[in-house]
């Protein structure tokens, strides 16, 4: 059954009031009304305010040592708690990485957990392409050099990060980079 639409409705003219306005004239409306009411905080900076950032602070772990690790082979380690989603993974890649420590910077860390919908990546490293998947629920794969961005698949965020250190030959896990699946907050462990 297709419905016939109704005559129209004439709207009383008002003059200098423009009820119809294009999809460009309101965005450019919106837009110069958001700049000027924020614009005068980007100029004038914080005043005489202290503006101070929150930053996470993780514990210091030691997962590895660079001695240990092969290129084809991660190696596993949990961080920042004792948590199958906490599973994670430290790669040594053969050429630079995002986030990258060592000599070569191609030491990195991932979280093991797929961000789409939780599913678990483990095993599942491709050492010629350098990528960590396809996720067993949607394919996801993601890119371990350029800080784990999603190459293809369903997800819409890169794998959380690990942040490493070297020190000799040890390497230490120093926090996390991204929200790791199934936590609320990564200080918090979840139940």
């Amino acid at each position: 059954m297709v419905r016939k639409p109704k005559k129209e409705e004439k709207v009383p003219e008002c003059p200098g009031l423009n009820l119809a306005m294009s999809r460009r004239q309101f965005l450019f409306v919106s837009g110069a009304s958001l700049v000027a009411i924020t614009l005068p905080r980007w100029i004038g900076g914080s005043g005489d305010r202290t503006v101070q950032a929150l930053v996470a602070a993780y514990p210091r772990q030691k997962v590895g040592q660079v001695s240990q690790l092969k290129s084809s082979e991660p190696l596993e380690f949990f961080y920042p708690y004792d948590h199958l989603f906490s599973r994670n993974y430290v790669f040594k890649l053969g050429t630079e990485a995002g986030g990258g420590v060592g000599p070569q910077r191609d030491i990195v860390a991932f979280n093991s957990i797929c961000t789409h919908q939780g599913g678990f990546l483990n095993g599942r490293y491709d050492a010629a392409n350098q990528v960590f998947g396809p996720c067993p629920l949607h394919l996801t794969t993601f890119d371990l050099t350029r800080h784990g961005m999603v190459v293809s698949g369903h997800a819409t965020q890169g794998l959380p990060q690990i942040t490493l250190e070297v020190e000799g030959d040890d390497i230490y896990a120093t926090g996390v980079m991204g929200l790791v699946y199934g936590y609320h907050d990564n200080q918090v462990a979840p139940a």
